[in-house]
C-alpha cells in the first residue's frame, strides 16, 4: 500500500524504517530502531545478511531492483542506508515516493573520492594535495610534490583496498596499471601526528549533534583501535574538527549520521581525509560509552524525531575483530576465541557481526572496554589483547 509522501513528520514507534544494505551497520541499526519500537525493513541480495537475518523484514533483492526498491518505499514511512556506495540511483528512486536520508545527492559526491575531494576543498576545509589521475597524460603530468603519495581508485575502494602507496612517477604508473588503469586520485603524504574522526546527526530541521573525536589507529589500511577520552586532544583542535565536519554537512545539507575522518599533522594542521554518509567503525565506541548510540541517533533523525545527547559517560576504548583472530597462528587451523576470558576482564562488552565464515581482514565484531579513566581501560584492553593475539600499546 503505498503511503503518501511527507518529508517533515514524525514516523512513531510502531511504524516502519527501512535500510538499504545489509552488513554489520544495518544489523546494529536494526537492533537500536527495534529498541525503539520500531519495524525495520532491510533490502540487500544476500539471504544470509547480518541485517536481514534481525530485520522484521529482509527483502533480497538486488539494490537496484525496482520492484524491490518500490516495496521498501511502500511499506516505510523513512529509508536509510548503511554505506556508500549502494547506487545514488536507487536512493533517487526512493525518494520520489519516502524519506531519504542521506540524499542521492550528497552519496553521490562521497561514492566518487575526486569529487569528494574536490567539494571539500570547495567547502573551505583542507585537504591534502591531490591530483586526478584518469590517464597516461595525467601521469606524466604530476607534480613532484605529490611525491611519496597514495594512489587511490576513485570508486569502491575501502578498508585499504583499491590503493599504493607510491614514491615516483614510475611506480605510480606501474600501479596505476595494476590496479585497473580506473580512474584514481594521488594523494601526497603528510607527516602525521594522529588520525581523527568526528561523528555528527544533522536532523531535517538542520538541528545538528556532534560526538566527541575518536583517536584511531589503522593497520593495512583497516581501523584496528578507537579510543575517547577527555583531554586527548587541545580544545581548539576538538573545536575546529568539529566545526569543519558541521561546515560539510551544511553544504551537503545533509540529513542524517555523518562521520569525517581527518588527518592530525605533526605541525598541528588539521587535514580533512574523507567523508562517510553513514554511522562509522570509529563510531561504535557509541554503543556503550555514550549517551545515545551512533545508531539510535540513526533512527532518531529519519524518524524526524530531536537528535539525542552525544556526550561520553566514560573513557572507552573500540578494538575492531578481524577474522584473523579465529585462526591459530602457529597452525592457521580454526578456534573458537575465549570469549568467556574476554568476558572476565572488567568493563569488556562484545559486539559479534553474525557473518558467516571468518577470514583474514574481514570485520567480524568489536569489543568495548569501558573504564572510569583512560588508564584502567588501557590495563583492560592490554588484557583483550593478549587473549586475543591483537597488537596493543
Amino acid at each position: 500500500m503505498m503511503h503518501k509522501l511527507d518529508t517533515t513528520a514524525v514516523v512513531v514507534p510502531g511504524q516502519w524504517l527501512g535500510m538499504l544494505g545489509g552488513g554489520q551497520l544495518g544489523r546494529m541499526f536494526c537492533h537500536a530502531a527495534q529498541a525503539m519500537g520500531y519495524k525495520v525493513a532491510v533490502l540487500d541480495p544476500d539471504e544470509n545478511s547480518p541485517a536481514g537475518a534481525v530485520a522484521n523484514r529482509h527483502i533480497r533483492a538486488a539494490y537496484d531492483d525496482v520492484p524491490a526498491l518500490n516495496e521498501l518505499s511502500s511499506l516505510c514511512l523513512a529509508v536509510t542506508t548503511e554505506f556508500e556506495n549502494v547506487p545514488a540511483l536507487s536512493l533517487e528512486t526512493l525518494a520520489s515516493q519516502t524519506r531519504v536520508c542521506p540524499s542521492a545527492h550528497a552519496v553521490a559526491i562521497v561514492q566518487d573520492r575526486i569529487q569528494e575531494k574536490a567539494f571539500i576543498k570547495g567547502a573551505g576545509v583542507p585537504v591534502a594535495p591531490y591530483a586526478e589521475v584518469s590517464s597516461q597524460d595525467q601521469l606524466a603530468a604530476l607534480p613532484d610534490d605529490l611525491f611519496p603519495g597514495i594512489l587511490k581508485v576513485a570508486r569502491l575502494g575501502y578498508d585499504g583496498k583499491g590503493q599504493a602507496r607510491v614514491q615516483n612517477r614510475e611506480q605510480a604508473a606501474q600501479a596505476w596499471v595494476e590496479l585497473g588503469s580506473l580512474p584514481c586520485v594521488l594523494e601526497a603524504m603528510l607527516p602525521l601526528a594522529s588520525e581523527i574522526s568526528v561523528l555528527i546527526a544533522r536532523g531535517l530541521d538542520g538541528q545538528v549533534a556532534v560526538y566527541p573525536p575518536a583517536n584511531n589507529e589503522h593497520r593495512d589500511g583497516i581501523l584496528a583501535v578507537s579510543t575517547v577520552a577527555p583531554g586527548q586532544h587541545s580544545e581548539a583542535l576538538e573545536q575546529q574538527a568539529a566545526q569543519a565536519a558541521l561546515d560539510l554537512a551544511a553544504a551537503l545539507d545533509y540529513v542524517g549520521v555523518m562521520c569525517v575522518e581527518f588527518f592530525v599533522l605533526s605541525d598541528g594542521r588539521l587535514i580533512a581525509n574523507e567523508i562517510a554518509p553513514r554511522p562509522h567503525n570509529s563510531g561504535h565506541y557509541t554503543m556503550n560509552a555514550s549517551v545515545c548510540s551512533q545508531f539510535e541517533q540513526q533512527a532518531r533523525v529519519m524518524a524526524g524525531l530531536p537528535t539525542g545527547a552525544t556526550n561520553s559517560l566514560c573513557p572507552v576504548i573500540m578494538l575492531n575483530l578481524l577474522g584473523d583472530i579465529w585462526f591459530d597462528p602457529s597452525t592457521q587451523a580454526m578456534r573458537e576465541p575465549d570469549w568467556a576470558a574476554v568476558l572476565a576482564i572488567p568493563g569488556v562488552s562484545l559486539h559479534l557481526y553474525d557473518k558467516q565464515g571468518a577470514r583474514p581482514g574481514r570485520k567480524m565484531g568489536h569489543i568495548n572496554i569501558v573504564a572510569s579513566t583512560l588508564d584502567a581501560a588501557h590495563v583492560s584492553t592490554a588484557g583483550v589483547a593478549r587473549l586475543l593475539g591483537i597488537p596493543f600499546q
